[in-house]
């Protein structure tokens, strides 16, 4: 009778049950369409006139960067991923891509997309890819999520950044209104995920993130979304006296800003039972909202903009 080696069937090469749907699952498909939208209109609004082609390629490599972000985020996180609701079925706490596989697909991606960005479009907008990857995996992934409360404060630069490599491709420098387009999606950061983190907190303490609802209380969280969305407001608003964006656009985020602090001033308000549940939802949901109905007036002006001569 033989006797089986059990240690030599172990170390055998495992048979991956990846499907293309899986890989598609760690570029965080979600995330990654704000980031296209958000480059697109970076690179829309950039004075000048970008070749169809170069256009293309800007935004086909700053999609795929930010997927890279995201597979390699995933291959870091995938201990937590596996302890919350939200995350646990995502590939690698199901256990059809290993960590190594996904960080090796992940860093692949990174250096073709920036590569490409660099020599084909810039080197301003590669390099600005080339941090953006780097501040979401390293600064934000490995070192502030598990370290610090603010770790979407200061992880949302990374969010912050796709207008702006795009404005750079597009025109190879940079200048205050990407800054601007900066600065919005940076403030608009901390009070969409705090909505989240505030419906989500059993989520994050079990995982062990120090997110600020569990580390500082959800009361301390309502007054910091509450003063980052009057932060949010007012920085908006701001480049439609300033001259840099139209009155459409001005009009806009004077209503969508009213909807945002209403809503912050009703999670502020309710602070227990379904009525500040619902709150808290409210003002996550209408966020991505306000986001996206913001930048997209930006490419509805360039439209207006564009027909005026044509009309007149």
């Amino acid at each position: 009778m033989s006797v089986v080696d059990h240690n030599a069937i172990d170390v055998l090469p495992r048979i991956s049950e990846a499907e293309v749907g899986d890989y598609l699952a760690l570029l965080k498909p979600r995330v990654m369409s704000l980031v296209i939208f958000t480059a697109l209109v970076g690179l829309v609004i950039a004075p000048g006139h970008v070749h169809p082609v170069l256009a293309f390629t800007a935004i086909l490599c700053i999609a795929v960067g930010a997927g890279a972000s995201g597979a390699m985020n995933m291959a870091y996180e995938g201990d937590i991923d596996a302890l919350m609701s939200r995350t646990a079925n995502r590939p690698i706490p199901r256990g059809r891509i290993t960590p190594g596989e996904a960080m090796a697909f992940g860093l692949i991606l990174a250096f073709f997309s920036v590569l490409t960005l660099g020599i084909l479009v810039n080197l301003l907008a590669g390099a600005l890819l080339a941090f953006t990857i780097f501040f979401y995996v390293v600064v934000y992934t490995m070192w502030l999520k598990r370290w610090t409360a603010q770790n979407i404060v200061i992880g949302g630069a990374a969010g912050a950044l796709p207008p702006v490599v795009a404005w750079a491709a597009a025109t190879g420098s940079l200048s205050m209104e990407p800054l601007l387009l900066f600065l919005i999606i940076f403030f608009w950061t901390p009070p969409h995920f705090w909505a989240l983190a505030l419906f989500r907190s059993d989520d994050y303490a079990r995982a062990g993130i120090p997110m600020l609802p569990v580390v500082a209380g959800p009361d301390a969280t309502r007054l910091q979304i509450l003063l980052y969305t009057i932060v949010l407001v007012a920085i908006a608003v701001a480049p439609w006296p300033l001259g840099y964006f139209d009155a459409i656009y001005g009009v806009t985020s004077l209503v969508l800003g009213a909807g945002m602090m209403w809503l912050a001033i009703e999670v502020y308000r309710y602070r227990e039972g379904k009525r500040a549940q619902r709150a808290t939802r409210r003002l996550f949901a209408f966020s991505i909202l306000y986001l996206f109905a913001l930048f997209a007036t930006l490419l509805l002006e360039v439209v207006v903009r564009a027909a005026a001569p044509l009309l007149g």
